[in-house]
């Protein structure tokens, strides 16, 4: 096995080598994110960091990493007498984004447990990962049943596994670190306040600064064993310097001035709840032991801010993580104690290896926006103003406030992935029925499993009172839950659109259906038709707000290429559908229902419209036609996709349409199935 890659070898990202030392000294830190495009040495990081991490005593023979100090009293291995323990590396255990829920928590022998009343126990990556890192590398794509199984066990401390009456409990205390790249959708705010920091890494515009990585990294691709040698005295002086630190944490002095401080920081920024404030106090304790002091500063109140704040400011998926530093600042002077000076906004507090200064900007590495995103000018009075960009183009808007929507689902029983929008056969759920199990049993039906093993109990000799159970007479539970979609947005950006007050009411609904997805766990895409022709403005993704950027800074104008756009969206599908099979689609079209340019323009967007509809795709048409005297051309686009029209006002949940709408228009043999 090749030499891992040296933590001090890292080229520049030092908030994100700060905010990994900061949890090494105190893990009651809380974890950390790690925010950034592609190629930015996050995972590298990462994994080398459990290289400095000093090594932990375990009970010998323990599988689930006790303290021989203080041995769990309920662990499956236990119980442990207290004692003197072996030294060994602490782990970093990596979780992977399709890993089974037996996987993560462990598993029961169901079979065992039934007839002999045993707890035969497998303990999963929670148990391994216990006194040492959990790694979760491209975390905002974690499946929910995962999440919820991760989110537990980082607020109790320890995992439990249940099947049928069967309960096994063990430790479960580790250092949560994650990475991500938002381009691909962002993070439960559930999950997301659990990690205690969070930092942003973008790739260096400095060419020296890319030079250095490149040969640093070729050097280690070349001879891993000279180049870790080569940071050796590097890479112990690191770790000498968590030990000191760690030794020093006890002795560090958190003042009244800066308790005040980081009180007021967090009520000055909003956030929700108190752990923030915990947050932010562990963090600047730490600061101080890593910069070898032992009273905490306000410029350690300062970096603690710039690290436990910027995602816990969130109020919906579209907002950027960030803070302000003057308002930073400003309220770490108004609050400052006598003994404290001006906050230096560019002190470094640790004064060595690792040191963070401010947050970097935030930098997605999403889809940049070029400039072209709506702001109104002065003097606008609501006309369209023309933008020089070409005949007949407006430019844009901005959306109106978005609101809750509707719920809009696909009719029918999916297996696609996992999610909250259209019924589907899934692994968690409402138990529905019994079949007999296609590899390994996961979710038992123990009803179905008795009545499968009763017949035969005589002829297999039972004469206690245990049932005696063969495995062919397993039965596994079949659940219905819910599964996210393709929710695929065509949008019409014509020239009958482009009034500013009802494209601003048009954008808004759009982004109204945006946040449903994200709230709901879909992929999104992004058709737009206007002038001659459509265009995949969005590629489907999980990254919502990606769809929301590109959305914002849509321009309007020019003819309505109503059939070039239902031609569009059949092509991405059609793609799609071979990428991503077992997903099921929702188109939305948003338009008027007018069809203009070209010969026979109506007769084209019907034939369109036919052609999805026959391959089943489930659709709704958001009708934007306005005023007094309407033509209902959208209600007639609905039929000929076999779906239904909603109106602007109809798509509110609070209008006084009243139900839930599921889309129409799916033959009745697949209704039934």
């Amino acid at each position: 096995m090749s030499a891992p890659y040296p933590f001090t070898a890292v080229v520049g990202q030092d908030d994100l080598r700060l905010a990994l030392l900061l949890n090494a000294v105190s893990p009651q830190v809380g974890g950390v994110l790690v925010r950034g495009e592609k190629g930015t040495a996050k995972s590298t990081a990462v994994r080398a960091l459990s290289a400095l991490l000093p090594e932990v005593d375990v009970v010998p023979g323990c599988r689930f990493s006790c303290d021989p100090g203080s041995p769990d009293p309920a662990c499956p291995d236990g119980p442990h007498e207290p004692g003197a323990g072996v030294e060994r590396p602490a782990r970093m255990v990596e979780l992977p984004v399709g890993a089974s829920e037996d996987r993560l928590v462990g598993a029961l022998d169901i079979e065992r447990a039934l007839a002999e009343g045993v707890k035969a126990f497998e303990p999963g990556l929670f148990a391994s990962a216990n006194r040492g890192i959990l790694y979760v590398d491209e975390v905002n794509l974690l499946h929910d049943h995962l999440v919820d199984l991760l989110l537990d066990a980082a607020a109790m401390g320890a995992s439990y596994v249940e099947r049928e009456g069967v309960s096994v409990r063990h430790a479960a205390r580790f250092l949560l670190v994650g990475t991500m790249n938002p381009e691909e959708g962002e993070l439960r705010p559930q999950l997301l306040d659990r990690f205690g920091l969070t930092v942003e890494v973008a790739a260096s515009r400095e060419p020296d600064q890319r030079v250095e990585v490149v040969r640093r990294r070729l050097a280690h691709d070349d001879d891993p064993a000279a180049f870790a040698a080569r940071w050796a005295d590097e890479e112990a002086a690191v770790r000498q310097r968590i030990v000191a630190a760690r030794e020093l944490l006890p002795q560090v002095r958190l003042g009244d001035g800066a308790l005040r401080q980081i009180a007021a920081t967090c009520a000055a920024f909003e956030v929700d709840g108190m752990r923030a404030d915990i947050v932010m106090a562990r963090t600047a304790t730490a600061l101080a032991a890593w910069a070898g002091r032992t009273d905490v500063l306000a410029e350690d109140v300062r970096q603690a801010a710039l690290l436990a704040l910027p995602h816990r400011r969130r109020r919906n998926p579209f907002d950027a993580p960030g803070l302000d530093e003057d308002k930073l600042d400003e309220t770490l002077q108004e609050f400052a104690g006598p003994e404290d000076g001006d906050p230096d906004p560019d002190s470094d507090p640790d004064g060595g290896p690792g040191g963070g200064g401010g947050q970097p900007a935030p930098d997605d590495g999403g889809p940049q926006d070029d400039g072209s995103a709506a702001r109104p000018e002065a003097g606008d009075s609501g006309e369209p103003q023309p933008s020089g960009a070409g005949a007949g183009e407006q430019s844009a808007v901005r959306a109106s406030e978005p609101f809750r929507t509707k719920v809009l689902s696909v009719p029918g029983l999916g297996e696609g992935a996992a999610g909250r929008r259209s019924r589907a056969r899934t692994e968690h759920g409402r138990t529905t029925g019994a079949r007999r199990p296609r590899g390994a049993l996961t979710k038992l039906h123990l009803a179905a499993t008795v009545q499968a093993a009763a017949p035969h109990q005589r002829a297999r000799g039972r004469s206690g009172p245990g049932l005696v159970v063969r495995r062919d007479d397993l039965r596994q539970a079949t659940r219905e839950g819910r599964e996210g979609n393709l929710v695929l947005f065509v949008v019409d950006a014509s020239g009958s659109m482009a009034a500013r007050q009802r494209m601003s009411a048009v954008k808004g609904a759009v982004l109204s259906l945006l946040l449903d997805a994200y709230q709901r766990r879909d992929k999104v895409g992004l058709v737009t038709f206007r002038g001659k022709e459509a265009q995949v403005a969005l590629p489907p993704t999980s990254s919502v707000d990606a769809a929301a950027v590109r959305l914002e800074s849509l321009p309007t104008g020019g003819r309505t290429p109503l059939a070039g756009g239902l031609l569009k969206a059949h092509e991405v599908l059609r793609i799609e559908r071979l990428r991503d099979p077992a997903r099921r689609a929702l188109v939305v079209v948003v338009t008027d229902g007018r069809a203009t340019g070209g010969p026979e323009p109506v007769a084209l967007a019907g034939r369109a419209a036919r052609l999805l509809a026959a391959e089943g795709t489930a659709s709704v048409v958001v009708d934007c036609e306005s005023g007094p005297v309407r033509l209902g051309l959208a209600g007639q686009l609905a039929g000929e996709l076999g779906g239904t029209a909603v109106t602007l006002d109809e798509l509110r949940a609070d209008s006084i349409a009243g139900l839930v709408r599921d889309v129409q228009g799916i033959s009745t043999s697949r209704r039934a199935a």
